[in-house]
This record gives C-alpha cells, sequence and structure tokens, in this order.
C-alpha cells in the first residue's frame, strides 16, 4: 500500500515527527510512504486544510496514493475537506479504538488527526500506536465480528450514494477557484512525486493544466 502524507499550514512543524513515526510502523509491514510535504512552517507553499482536500482527492482517486494520512490543529477541519470530494472516505481519529474500528468498520481511505488538541507528553506514541491499529490488522473485516455481514452490507451502500452524489473529480477542480487549486499542487516535491505514481491520465493532464 503506498500511503501518502499531508501537513497543513498550522501543524507543518510537527511533519517530520509524523513522518518518522508513520516509516517506524508501516514500513515494516511492506506499506510504503510519501512525504508531499508541508515540511515545514515556513514551506514556500502553504497548504490550508481546503487544500489537504484538494491534494487527497487527486492522490486517491488517480491512484497516486491508496491511502493519506492527513490532519490539522484538532482534525475536524481536515476531515471535512477530505469528505468534500469523490472518491474519499475520511475518518476522524483520536486514539487506536477510533484507528482500529474505522479500518474495520468503515473501511475508508483517508484519515484526519489532531495534530495540536491533545497532542502533549507522549503524543507520538499515540500517533504510533495509531498507525499500528489502522495498517497492522486489515481493513473491511468488521468490529466486533458477529457485525461483520451488515458492516460489510452497509459500506457497499455508502459507495452507492457516494456514487451517485458526487460529480466528476476533474469537472470538480476546473470549476474551483484556481489559486485554490494551483496551491494544493505548489508543494516543493509535489510534480516529482505525483505525475510518475499518478495512474489516470485524464487527472494528470487535468492537474497539468491547472498548475500552468
Amino acid at each position: 500500500m503506498k500511503i501518502a502524507l499531508i501537513n497543513e499550514n498550522s501543524q507543518a512543524a510537527k511533519n517530520a515527527l509524523v513522518e518518522a513515526t508513520l516509516r517506524k510502523v508501516v514500513e515494516p509491514m511492506g506499506h510504503e510512504v510519501v512525504n508531499y510535504g508541508m515540511y515545514a512552517a515556513d514551506d514556500a507553499a502553504q497548504l490550508t486544510y481546503v487544500q489537504n482536500g484538494i491534494l487527497a482527492a487527486v492522490l486517491l482517486n488517480s491512484g497516486a496514493a491508496d491511502y493519506v494520512i492527513t490532519g490539522c490543529g484538532t482534525g475536524e477541519g481536515a476531515m471535512l475537506a477530505l469528505n468534500s470530494f469523490p472518491g474519499v472516505i475520511c475518518g476522524h481519529v483520536e486514539d487506536p479504538v477510533d484507528a482500529y474500528t474505522f479500518a474495520h468498520v468503515n473501511d475508508g481511505n483517508a484519515v484526519a488527526l489532531p495534530f495540536a488538541k491533545g497532542f502533549g507528553w507522549g503524543g507520538e506514541l499515540n500517533l504510533e500506536y495509531i498507525f499500528e491499529k489502522l495498517f497492522g490488522f486489515g481493513h473491511g473485516q468488521g468490529y466486533p465480528k458477529e457485525r461483520v455481514v451488515p458492516e460489510q452490507r452497509n459500506k457497499k451502500i455508502l459507495d452507492g450514494v457516494r456514487a451517485v452524489a458526487f460529480r466528476d473529480l476533474c469537472d470538480i477542480l476546473k470549476e474551483l477557484d484556481r489559486d485554490l487549486v494551483k496551491g494544493a499542487f505548489a508543494g516543493e516535491h509535489f510534480a516529482e512525486l505525483f505525475f510518475p505514481a499518478c495512474q489516470d491520465e485524464k487527472i494528470a493532464v487535468t492537474v497539468k493544466e491547472l498548475m500552468a
């Protein structure tokens, strides 16, 4: 699994800590981590949590990433932004139980974490345990076990509702504020990371047009 990390501006200073913790947990499991930044608070490209949603949607819908780890001060804004786009099911995760139940009950492809609220002494340990529960036990297997069948059925129903409720991602991107979208792709390493990994030519063409 290719896991993308995205940090917005208010919590960019924690990027290195989050990346190191994520790699420590998931690389021994065979997963790959790709860091899209922000890398530091003074990066030239300043991502807002809304732009996190745009970037995450492009990564997930294009196949450039299989999963997105993101967040903001509380995690709420990032979650709302990501869930505003098709092809993204983002959970708000504060602790390892949230991580485990989201993975097995909701079977999404992104999580938004609170990188300021409650992130005090032992914050990096909480992150480590979250990533262990999120990626170490599979996805969509249900919890508790006697609820597997209805939970999997409900997930399929949700997927069907979302398929009707959302429009084509490329059309959405073209109708958003151009500067907002360009800013989401302005990260220092975005182009070199995204385009070789992108598996959807239509999205790649759209992103190039919007970056021009």
